[in-house]
Formats: structure tokens, C-alpha cells, sequence
């Protein structure tokens, strides 16, 4: 079952919509994006990664990959489902977030990119465009197009990511006065986004347009950011916390943000178990994204998936199947989350069962000597004295039969 949720035109052309898992009828959302559009931009590299990445990923806070797939058209990604929409519509549709609201979010997002850290990811890429929102309104970080996964103490060096929210060690590694960047430059853009969401407007007038050198010399001149009076101490120690220009003076880790004074009756593992409740709840009477996206669709798209079947059915007919297999992509990750959910619950299982074993035989004791064996009473044709004797072996054979 498949119905159309949104056609985002997002960097390489793919679009989304909602599907349904026929065996448990659990709703995903599915990514898919034409093959050759990304062939055309030189921009396969990046999916592949995605994938490769998202494989390794599973947490509360991250929008998680559950399928991957392709056919002679399209790669397919499937995906947790939120409904809740991206920040930036919300922001677009002049929601005003409050100070309790984003300390909430900072949380989520400060568990998801220290998840990350542990497993040497750099996103590269947190903006309000790439944080989804869930019914009640738990935040998510999605697109790993441009993530990377560092070596032990290895750095990033290349210019990647969306200007506003960029470091500026990004900048000061492009114009080569640095060798690289790391970890915290994700927290940066999170501080910008945190700042955005109560400001309605970003920290640094910053565009794509902006001269490398004039974005370094704005973001490093030492002029903070206005902070309104209204705002609170300690939701203005924690924004320009996160927009330290040094690195090494910036919040990055989810062990700092705990020292924060805002987080001081923060309950962190209730954070992370989804069970603190967002002050912000997205609407459901109506879609969390502007609705000419999917009007857009209709007009323009020239091979919809609804009729995909039918298509692929009629090419294939003309093609041996050996050919079909030739046109996929091998490097494309096949993945099922499910299978290694199974596989890992099994695991599981099994070293309990050897771990229960083998603590059986630690405790059991062998008896190394047998008792010995004694005659409960005489036998006819023994001596008493026998009898009483301990023997070592008893020969129970019965005696041959005479045939006189």
C-alpha cells in the first residue's frame, strides 16, 4: 500500500511518501530517488554512504533506516515515520518556541549527535530542514547525505554543509589556516538552530552567496550575537555556549550540556525514553508540509510510482533477466532491519544459553572415585568372613549349564 505524502524537492530530486509493511501494518516513510539524476550530478557517491552509514545507526533521537532497496530506476530508502513535519515549516509558519520548548530539543538532538560521536559520525548538515518532528513532537535528525565517518583522531577537511549554520573552523579549513575540523562544529549548528527557533531569525547574517573570508572574519571578530533582554540567563548561557568560537570552549558533548544550569531538574534518561513531553505538539488536522510540493508532483513527474509495476513489467519482458541483474548497483547496501533485529535477539539467546552452560559445569562436582560396592547379604558356598569383606569386583556370570 503506498499513499503520496510529499514530493520535497530536496538537493538530488528525491521525493517521499508514506508505505505500509503488509505483514504488521506499521507506516514507514520511503525515500526514493531516480538513478539516473544521480548519476547525472555525479551524486551515487553520497547515497551510498548514506546508506552504508545509516546501516551501522539506530537511535531514539535519529530518523532510522529500516529497508534499503533498489530496482532498475530508483534506490529506496525506508524510514521511520514523522508526521510531525520538518523545523523550518514550523518556523516558516511562525511558531514562537519556547525557551522550555528548545532546552528540550537541544536534549534530544544533544543525545542523538553525542550517539554520533561515539560512533565517529560528523552530520555535517543540522538545520531546521533536516530536523523532523514526530506527532508529539520529539525531534529527529534525518539526511546523511553529506555525513562522513572519521578515523580515530582523524579530521574532516572538506567544505561541506549549509553556510548559516557552518562552524568556523569549516571556513578557517577552506581557506587553509586550519588542517581540519571535528565534532563540535555539529554542536555549533545546533546552538544557530536553537538560536533561530526563539529569534526568528539566525544569530549571523550569513548566505550562500557570502565571501568565505567575510563569514570567518563576521563569525570570529568576537561580536556576539544579540541576545533579547527578555530572554533568560540561563537559556543565553547555553546558546552562546554552543556558539563558542573556539572549539575547545564549546559545549560537545552531552556530559557539558548536563552541566548547563538550564538542565539543572533534567531528567536525562526520561529524555532519552521519549517520556518527557514536548511543550510543543505539531497539529493533526491537517499535513506538517505545504501542500503545492504534492500539486508539484502531479504536474511534472514523469514516471510515477503507482505505475512502476506495470512499467518495469513491460521493460523486463524485453530483457533477459540476466540483464536486469546487470543494471543494479552492487555497491548499493540490501538491508533489512527487521532480519537483523531477528539475528541479534538470536545471538542474544544463544550466548545466554552458553553462558548458562558453562556456569552448569563450573558448579557441578564429578566424583572421581567410585563407592565401593558391598554384599548385603552372604551367598550360599561363602564364608561369612567373606561376606563381610569389601570386594573390588563381583562376578555376576552365570554358570554354564551341564548337559549331563
Amino acid at each position: 500500500m503506498l499513499v503520496s505524502l510529499s514530493s520535497s524537492t530536496r538537493k538530488f530530486g528525491d521525493k517521499v511518501c508514506i508505505v505500509q509493511k503488509r505483514d504488521t501494518g506499521r507506516l514507514y516513510a520511503m525515500k526514493y530517488v531516480s538513478r539516473s539524476a544521480l548519476s547525472s550530478r555525479g551524486a551515487l557517491g553520497g547515497v551510498l554512504k548514506e546508506v552504508e552509514l545509516l546501516s551501522t545507526l539506530e537511535h531514539p533521537f535519529l530518523v532510522n533506516l529500516w529497508f534499503s532497496f533498489q530496482d532498475e530506476e530508483d534506490l529506496f530508502m525506508v524510514c521511520d515515520l514523522l508526521a510531525g513535519g520538518d523545523l523550518r515549516y514550523h518556523l516558516q509558519q511562525q511558531v514562537e518556541f519556547s525557551e522550555r520548548s528548545i532546552a528540550l530539543l537541544v536534549c534530544e538532538l544533544g543525545s542523538a549527535l553525542d550517539y554520533l560521536q561515539a560512533h565517529r559520525v560528523l552530520h555535517r548538515d543540522i538545520k531546521p530542514d533536516n530536523i523532523l518532528l514526530d506527532e508529539e513532537g520529539h525531534a529527529h535528525i534525518t539526511d546523511f547525505n553529506i555525513a562522513t565517518r572519521l578515523l580515530p583522531d582523524g579530521l574532516a577537511c572538506s567544505m561541506s554543509g549549509t553556510k548559516p549554520y557552518m562552524a568556523p573552523e569549516v571556513f578557517m579549513c577552506a581557506l587553509e589556516e586550519i588542517s581540519g575540523y571535528t565534532y563540535p562544529v555539529d554542536w555549533w549548528s545546533l546552538g544557530v538552530v536553537a538560536y533561530e527557533m526563539r529569534a526568528g531569525e539566525r544569530p549571523f547574517v550569513v548566505h550562500s552567496n557570502t565571501p568565505l573570508d567575510v563569514v570567518k572574519e563576521m563569525l570570529t571578530s568576537g561580536n556576539s550575537p544579540l541576545y533579547p533582554p527578555f530572554w533568560s540567563d540561563s537559556f543565553i548561557d547555553l546558546v552562546s555556549r554552543l556558539l563558542a568560537v573556539i572549539p575547545g570552549e564549546r559545549i560537545s558533548s552531552l556530559r557539558e550540556l548536563r552541566r548547563q544550569q538550564i538542565f539543572r531538574h533534567t531528567d536525562f534518561k526520561a529524555v532519552l525514553a521519549k517520556k518527557a513531553i514536548p511543550p510543543f505538539k505539531p497539529p493533526q488536522d491537517h499535513l506538517n508540509c505545504d501542500p503545492s510540493l504534492e500539486l508539484e508532483e502531479m504536474i511534472i513527474e514523469t514516471k510515477p510510482l503507482h505505475k512502476k509495476k506495470k512499467r518495469l513489467a513491460k521493460q523486463r519482458s524485453i530483457q533477459k533477466e540476466n540483464d536486469v541483474e546487470s543494471t543494479l548497483i552492487k555497491e548499493f547496501i540490501v538491508y533489512n532491519r527487521c532480519k537483523e533485529m531477528k539475528k541479534k535477539a538470536m545471538e542474544m539467546k544463544e550466548n545466554e544459553w552458553q553462558q548458562e552452560l558453562e556456569e552448569a559445569m563450573a558448579n557441578s562436582e564429578v566424583t572421581t572415585q567410585l563407592k565401593p560396592i558391598e554384599e548385603a547379604a552372604n551367598e550360599p558356598g561363602t564364608s561369612s568372613a567373606a561376606s563381610a569383606d569389601t570386594l573390588d569386583y563381583i562376578d555376576r556370570t552365570p554358570s554354564p549349564i551341564s548337559n549331563v
